[in-house]
């Protein structure tokens, strides 16, 4: 047969023999004797006759083929038992029945084997089925949720609501519900957890069913089974949506096989007799050595075995391997001979010997196999080697997890090897994502985690508590004991866990070697391309489920990644003095806008990339040489046009599998959710990326570089190294950047789509696993409840107790279960080497965003997932990590702050950013940064020109533009300023538990007078900043207010119907958050008022008069809607409804004292005079509304002393702990001046006929006449139209002018005209 050299020392000519007694010594050619005692030693015979054995025939090269013939012959016994077997009907070969066998909808496998749930609860079968003997098969729990796996018979009937044990002759187990059904249900059996197999076992001649998990029997689940003619079971799943499972009926060797069971598809017995007959035959050459010069056989150990191209040992091998190489392509044989193989070399070996031994394995492969055999054979080792590590159980020491990682690092250090399962098998044909996942135990039990941590331990109160807990409970000696024994078994845990994790790193160095272009590209150029592929495949399926990589194993495969990328940066730091550490990492802001690398359809900060390369063409022109061909325009133009029609073409393109779904109609086969062992073919679309010619000349600057399309696939090393006179990735650099690269350009690629990763599915995982420590705060405080009322519990109720005693052993149990657990989430995802990646992550987009921005209008390129992983990542390590690492800990952390400030100041309001959900995000981003002290400090640190652009942007109108997040960041600075508002939960609201004390609306109050001035310097410039801001919020306060109002309205009419639940639960929650805006408005009022008094009160300004008699107007409504007596803000608080937690008397009423306070009593004599005239003009005032705020029904009698509160009626009285004396004191003079002044305009009024009041308002006399149509009103109604529109209210006609008006003055110039 043709042989392969694979980067062996000897060539084809070695296999010549030679009678030159001289060439015998050299080249290893024996003579007769020996070569015979070697071939018997080799290849005896399977009876085990000893080669002393004087009727041994002689061997030699001539002979052996019929020799080895004889050798690999089976007995017609073994080969009958291929066929027909009594007990079982149906084809030979096991499958899904995808054609008839289903109900519902189902994503079915190529192999027919995987299979995916679609609909509400699909159910598929077998094709083959059984009636008498005893059998098993295998699934393989890809998934958790609900499934109910089991036998039916194909009489049975299922639904979308019936499906496998619902019905009569169907029988299953139910791992997620831990029961069984067979019609009923009972309880039976452990929960199952993705990574879990379940043997399905079926006893026909005792009429029983069992199942077992992990290989542990799970006893009988049934007994007495319909048996007889016409019954024959068949093996059945049904499943909810998105669920998945693999089959395994025998195609390959079971995992936990059953003495007495035998598996629904018959092993191949024939070939795999021969194939480990094969295997000893090689084994023993590996285990023996010729020594031609003694003449004898040497026995060696075959880790010490070299292959040195002795022509008797390659002739040797050359006839074993003619026999073998065809077996090594099936699947079970592989995974039942060589994968065994294999491992026994690393169970036995040193790591230096595992390598050595699997290398020269590989290299014999390569040798004496063919090309497309050696292929599918290294295929199928792979997807063993897959399968086993993610289905074998958590052992203590993570023993089985070790050795296969071990076995897959020794395979991958074959280059040859490597470089084709890159190209060919991993991300293409496996989810090779799954090596880099640790899955989490669910059975603490099983995994050993109690011997590694026999002490449990948890906090004995929430750490993150949005107020300042009154009782701070000391730790005992005793709890001190349990929590440092806990953390020791933490350590040793975590320990554990590192062994992996470092075999996990070191798969990823090999994948990202750089250095083995030997005959071909490197190992890291093609990882790239397929690298680049899968984010596309994850960017790209978003919605699509089963296209995804599950994002638990992304969090891995993250952190894998970065640790393997910072050592290969940090060793190209060593060998080039000029390069950069990875501490000092950042993406250059060219790779965004050159075309390099292909960022699929993901927005940019600017928008469309299409419309950013039309609009900014001359831009890259002059700044980065760079010139965009106007092919090019208009192909990327015809690509927007005929994006819907995309898919559809795609979808024509891709792979189809089976779907069964009321019959067999074609869609993408399944990816990630599918068989735990295929992946999926490659299904990638087919998007080109935009490349850029590479000069073959240095450019001069007036020189530009045109761009050409360039597929992914296409791109070579120099395309993304560079050459002499090529940048590669890095072509087109702006002159604010250096010319030095940082690193190597293939890192910086890597990095980037490290970055994507991160933002695509890792920030939200690592939210998801913080609920294992909140079930544990959860349950410690059910414990602690329990444990007091035991205390409290009268010893004579011994029925009480009992029940205590045992909801206490529960909690307790739960807890044990819940810390171990925890203890394991800790190490694999919130340890503090996971939380100095995620930092460094941070670290990287902050300097990449800085970069990017000094490009002036080309930071606009820049992907707006940058910006996201800035603000999601600083989320994380603030709220996910703690209480065990702490955030401040991490170093550079106050710089970090200041610098993630500065980018959330600047760039919120940045015109060149245009997407609204990146908009929202920095927003409310910046809206969370100043809720908490230690960032409001950095915020405050910026340079002051940022600080000031910072409040004017926050300053600016509010109107077209989404205001409620930037009002809110106005009353964060300015909370714990305010007239009773040091709150942090409202008072009404203190006996109910937050559903998150940790958000940023419960943090205490941290104003900050710095950005107070800031904004108080800011509204005394210029003479429209302070009117339009203001006017802009009352403007929004008018709205907010009134739809709260009617929003109550439709509550208390609903409330009052007999269908008194028929309340809509988001017309609730539209209400809250109107009343919630409400407040928030009147509180940037209340700052302005206090910062910027002369805004209203100085009237020399020309809008100052105006500004005062909206805010009395409004002010006044306020009152009177919320204080009138048996109204209807009363009755919905009364209601307390659920979703209207928040709507109360006192934030609404305390933030309009405030207001008025400020206007009453803290100015000068002049400035309350004027406030209190504008108070009082208005037609809506009512003292009564003032008296309301001290519980009194009715104003004072002068002179008089105020009365005592009634505790039935609301009073700021009664909250002495969120009220001061003095402010107290400041309503009661306020209230005192009032009533004075009220009686005082009452007796100076007089009275006004009809034609004069205004005919707008009615509560004031006209005083305003417009030019030139000569319509009047007053100069409140005039002013306030005028500065949303110029029409006459009457005539329409355009107002030029607007003059002062006075009745009697008119009427004497009238006749005196006369």
């Amino acid at each position: 047969m043709a042989s392969k050299g694979a980067g062996m020392s000897f060539s084809r000519k070695s296999y010549r023999l030679t009678s030159d007694a001289e060439k015998t010594r050299v080249t290893g050619i024996v003579h007769e004797k020996l070569l015979n005692d070697y071939l018997h030693r080799i290849f005896s015979s399977p009876d085990h006759v000893s080669p002393a054995a004087t009727s041994r025939k002689s061997l030699n090269f001539q002979n052996l083929p019929e020799h080895l013939d004889q050798l690999l012959q089976v007995d017609n016994e073994d080969e009958e038992s291929q066929g027909q077997v009594e007990g079982r009907l149906g084809p030979s070969t096991v499958v899904l029945d995808h054609t008839g066998g289903f109900e519902g909808l189902l994503l079915v496998d190529d192999d027919l084997l995987g299979v995916i749930g679609h609909s509400n609860f699909g159910t598929i079968r077998s094709t083959t089925c059984v009636y008498k003997g005893k059998w098993v098969y295998e699934v393989l729990i890809s998934s958790q949720g609900l499934m109910q796996i089991g036998w039916c018979t194909i009489n049975c009937r299922f639904n979308q609501e019936e499906g496998v044990g619902d019905t009569h002759n169907s029988y299953a187990y139910d791992g997620n519900r831990v029961r069984k059904w067979n019609v009923t249900t009972t309880n039976y059996g452990k929960a199952w957890a993705a990574g879990d197999i379940v043997s399905c076992l079926i006893d026909l001649d005792d009429g029983t069913l069992s199942f077992c998990l992990n290989g542990v029997s799970l006893g009988t689940a049934f007994e007495n089974l319909s048996r007889g003619q016409g019954m024959a079971y068949f093996p059945a799943i049904s499943l909810s949506f998105k669920e998945s499972v693999a089959f395994n009926f025998g195609s390959r060797p079971l995992r936990y096989p059953v003495a007495g069971f035998r598996p629904l598809q018959d092993p191949p017995c024939v070939d795999l007799v021969r194939a480990q007959r094969l295997l000893g035959c090689f084994q023993a050459v590996l285990s023996v050595e010729l020594d031609p010069m003694e003449g004898q056989l040497v026995e060696k150990e075959s880790s010490e075995w070299q292959l040195q191209g002795q022509p008797t040992i390659l002739l040797t091998l050359a006839h074993i391997f003619h026999h073998f190489a065809p077996l090594l392509c099936k699947v079970y044989l592989v995974e039942a001979v060589l994968m065994s193989f294999l491992l026994g070399i690393v169970e036995k070996g040193t790591p230096a010997q595992t390598q050595s031994m699997v290398h020269q394995v590989l290299d014999l492969l390569w040798l004496f196999m063919e090309d497309y055999e050696v292929q599918d054979c290294l295929k199928q080792l792979m997807m063993s080697l897959l399968r086993l590590y993610r289905f074998s159980p958590i052992v203590p020491d993570l023993g089985l997890q070790i050795h296969y990682l071990r076995l897959t690092i020794s395979i991958l250090r074959h280059e040859k090897s490597r470089k084709f399962l890159l190209s060919n098998v991993l991300f293409d044909v496996l989810r090779s994502v799954v090596f880099f996942y640790i899955k989490s135990p669910l059975r603490v039990e099983e995994a050993g985690l109690q011997e590694l941590i026999p002490t449990t331990w948890w906090p004995h109160r929430s750490s993150r508590e949005g107020r300042e807990s009154k009782e701070v409970k000391e730790e005992t000696a005793e709890e001190r004991l349990r929590r440092r024994a806990y953390e020791r078994g933490c350590q040793r845990l975590k320990k554990r866990i590192e062994v992996v994790e470092e075999l996990q790193v070191q798969i990823l160095k090999l994948l990202l070697d750089n250095k083995d272009d030997n005959g071909g590209e490197a190992s890291r150029y093609i990882f790239l391309t397929k690298f680049r592929k899968f984010l596309q495949e994850n960017a790209s399926g978003r919605g699509n489920m089963p296209m995804l990589c599950p994002p638990e194993y992304m969090v891995c495969f993250l952190h894998r990644l970065i640790s393997a990328l910072r050592y290969y940066w940090d060793e190209y730091k060593a060998s080039n003095p000029h390069a950069s550490f990875s501490e000092e990492a950042y993406i250059p802001p060219q790779i965004f806008y050159n075309g390099k690398v292909d960022y699929f359809d993901l927005q940019r900060l600017g928008g469309l990339l299409s419309h950013l390369r039309k609009t900014l063409k001359d831009d890259l022109a002059s700044k980065a040489n760079i010139v965009i061909d106007p092919l090019e325009l208009q192909a990327a133009t015809m690509d927007d046009l005929d994006e819907d029609d995309e898919p559809t073409q795609a979808a024509t393109q891709r792979p189809m599998q089976s779907l069964a779904m009321e019959g067999a109609l074609p869609l993408p086969r399944p990816g990630w959710l599918s068989s735990p062992t295929l992946g999926r073919a490659n299904r990638f679309l087919s998007t080109a990326a935009v490349s850029l010619m590479t000069p073959r000349r240095p450019l001069s600057t007036s020189e530009k570089v045109k761009v050409r399309t360039l597929s992914v696939e296409q791109r070579t090393r120099e395309d993304i190294e560079g050459s002499h006179w090529n940048e590669g990735l890095l072509l087109g650099r702006p002159p604010e950047e250096p010319e030095q690269p940082l690193t190597e350009n293939s890192l910086l690629e890597v990095l980037d789509g490290a970055i994507m990763m991160y933002n695509l599915s890792v920030h939200q995982q690592l939210g998801k696993m913080v609920g294992v420590s909140d079930d544990v705060n959860e349950y410690a405080m059910a414990l602690r409840d329990t444990e007091d009322k035991l205390r409290r519990c009268p010893k004579r109720r011994k029925d009480i107790l009992a029940e205590l005693t045992k909801s206490q052993k529960v909690f307790s149990e739960k807890l044990d279960h819940l810390s171990r657990r925890l203890a394991w989430v800790h190490a694999t995802v919130y340890s503090q080497e996971k939380m100095l990646d995620i930092y460094w992550l941070l670290r990287v987009c902050l300097r990449t965003i800085e970069h990017g921005d000094r490009t002036g209008s080309l930071f606009a390129f820049m992907p707006e997932f940058y910006l996201s992983v800035a603000i999601n990542s600083y989320s994380a390590l603030k709220n996910y990590f703690g209480p065990v690492h702490s955030m401040e800990e991490l170093p550079g952390y106050e710089e970090t702050l200041t610098r993630l400030a500065a980018i959330l100041a600047k760039h919120f309001a940045d015109t060149r950013i245009v997407g609204t959900d990146i908009r929202d995000s920095l927003m409310q981003a910046l809206a969370s940064y100043v809720c908490y002290p230690h960032s409001l400090r950095a915020v405050e640190r910026i340079p002051e020109d940022q600080r000031i652009a910072m409040v004017r942007n926050l300053l600016a109108p509010y109107e077209q533009r989404p205001w409620a997040q930037t009002n809110w960041i106005l009353v964060r600075l300015w909370r714990g300023c305010g007239f009773g508002y040091r709150y942090t939960r409202l008072p009404h609201l203190l006996k109910t538990k937050p559903e998150d004390a940790n958000l940023p609306s419960l943090q205490k109050p941290c104003p900050s007078t710095l950005l107070q001035q800031h904004m108080a310097d800011l509204l005394r410039q210029g003479p429209d900043v302070a009117p339009s801001f203001l006017n802009s919020v009352l403007n929004q306060l008018n709205w907010a207010f009134s739809e709260f109002i009617g929003m109550i309205q439709e509550i208390q009419q609903a409330a009052e119907r007999l269908e008194r639940n028929f309340v809509d639960s988001r017309q609730l929650k539209v209400c809250a958050t109107c009343f919630d805006l409400s407040v928030s408005l009147l509180r940037v009022l209340e700052m302005t008022i206090t910062l910027v008094p002369e805004i209203f009160l100085d009237w020399t300004r020309p809008t100052s008069e105006m500004l005062l008699r909206r805010l009395a107007q409004l002010l006044n409504q306020v009152l009177n809607r919320v204080t009138a007596e048996r109204n209807l803000f009363d009755r919905v608080v009364t209601l307390r409804l659920p979703g209207l937690e928040s709507v109360d008397h006192y934030p609404i009423l305390v933030a309009v004292t405030g207001i008025l306070v400020r206007l009453l009593v803290h100015g000068q004599a002049s400035e309350t005079e004027r406030a209190t005239s504008v108070l009082l003009a208005d037609p809506c005032f009512q003292l009564r509304s003032i008296c309301y705020l001290l519980g009194q029904p009715e104003p004072p009698a002068p002179g008089t002393v105020l009365p005592a509160p009634d505790r039935k009626r609301f009073s700021l009285q009664s909250y002495t702990d969120y009220i001061s004396a003095e402010e107290l004191a400041q309503v009661e003079q306020m209230l005192t001046h009032l009533t004075f002044a009220s009686a005082q305009a009452a007796a100076a009024s007089l009275p006004t006929s009809e034609e004069d009041l205004c005919p707008i308002c009615y509560a004031h006399p006209i005083s305003a006449v417009f030019q030139p149509c000569g319509h009047k009103s007053c100069k409140a109604c005039i002013n306030q139209h005028l500065m949303n529109n110029k029409d006459c209210f009457f005539c329409k006609a355009t107002i030029v002018s607007v003059e002062d008006w006075d009745k009697a003055a008119n009427t004497s110039t009238t006749s005196s005209a006369a």
